[in-house]
């Protein structure tokens, strides 16, 4: 059985942790299969965006821990399968959604983090978890939770360790729109063919601007923008949009 289910259809690739029986814990072939899975999205054109959601019951519980059972286990080696699958998704020039049901925990809700947006249905539950068994939150978290809300409010959450319901994290800012359970799958799939139907191209030179912006001064983003917009201008999809708004119709984009 496949850890990591693969569809693409109409634009849109959705990917399925597919180890319910552990609520999708991670373990080394999985991460190995979700970075496969972003190289490969990165490279094929008909892939418009990617949802990532989980099997079974939960979203993703974190690492699954029984991997390390008996075993003398070097952290820093091992994180090296989280960078891959982490940094995939956040570099990827693509919009990626997190579909999130049930638990978010951990190196799971490190992962929801990565993402460019996160639907939770309303019975999610997200925790940091991490001090709970006395480590430092990794894949990212101490990246990508600051920037969200704000340095104590992650330390708070990082040391602490408090399960948050689906309207907790809203009004964190965690996740952008919780749905109900009945509807979830249906809200997921909406936006994600919203986004797959959008001017893909533009979409990532978004990302590129707003990963540079974490560092850099207003003069630098200015310049950034510049070049930026000087490559969205090229595409044939602002060829298109500008033709749409003269032509009075909605315009219909191919990502490029």
């Amino acid at each position: 059985m496949s850890v990591l289910l693969s569809e693409l259809k109409d634009g849109v690739l959705t990917l399925t942790l597919n180890r319910p029986e552990a609520i999708n814990a991670f373990n080394t072939a999985m991460l190995q299969s979700l970075a496969q899975a972003m190289r490969e999205a990165a490279e094929n054109q008909d892939v418009r965006v990617v949802v990532i959601r989980g099997a079974g019951r939960g979203f993703c519980s974190g690492q699954d821990l029984r991997e390390f059972e008996g075993k003398s286990i070097s952290y820093k080696a091992h994180l090296k399968n989280y960078a891959g699958a982490i940094a995939g998704i956040a570099t990827l020039d693509k919009p990626v959604i997190a579909a999130i049901h049930g638990a978010a925990a951990g190196a799971g809700l490190s992962l929801a983090l990565a993402c460019d947006l996160r639907l939770a249905a309303s019975d999610a539950v997200l925790t940091t978890g991490f001090s709970r068994i006395a480590l430092i939150p990794d894949a990212g978290m101490s990246y990508h939770l600051p920037r969200i809300v704000g340095q104590a409010k992650a330390f708070e959450l990082m040391a602490l360790s408090p399960r948050l319901n689906a309207e907790q994290a809203l009004e964190l800012g965690l996740v952008n729109r919780v749905v109900g359970i009945e509807s979830f799958a249906e809200e997921v799939e909406k936006l994600a063919l919203e986004l797959a139907q959008g001017p893909t191209r533009a979409f990532g030179l978004i990302k590129q601007a707003l990963r540079k912006s974490a560092t850099s001064s207003l003069e630098e983003m200015l310049e950034v923008e510049a070049e930026l917009q000087d490559l969205a201008g090229q595409s044939q999809d602002h060829k298109e949009g500008i033709a749409a708004f003269y032509e009075k119709r909605a315009p219909r984009f191919i990502g490029r």
